[in-house]
């Protein structure tokens, strides 16, 4: 039987009022100097502005899923080009 399960209602965005749409995001932190990825985060979306929002129960597993050590060293790991910024004349 299909799932009827009813989407989440973020609201409205808090930066332009416009509505917030559930999409799965890569989201990045950077702890102790260290980046960590965590891919297909559920977070709602402004349409508009593009500002991102998660509920408190996923930010409770983001903070779990960024503290767990053993997961850490086991997971993926990707290489990230590291640049420097420089002004250029135009």
């Amino acid at each position: 039987m299909p799932s009827t399960k009813t989407p989440y209602n973020y609201g409205k965005c808090h930066v332009c009022s416009g509505s917030l749409v559930e999409r799965k995001v890569d989201q990045d932190f950077r702890i102790k100097g260290k980046l960590i990825v965590v891919r297909a985060v559920p977070t709602g979306v402004c349409r508009r502005c593009g500002e991102k929002v998660v509920r408190a129960e996923v930010g409770v597993q983001l903070a779990a899923i960024v503290t767990d050590a053993r997961s850490l060293r086991a997971a993926a790991t990707i290489a990230v080009p590291v640049v420097s910024f420089e002004a250029r004349r135009a």
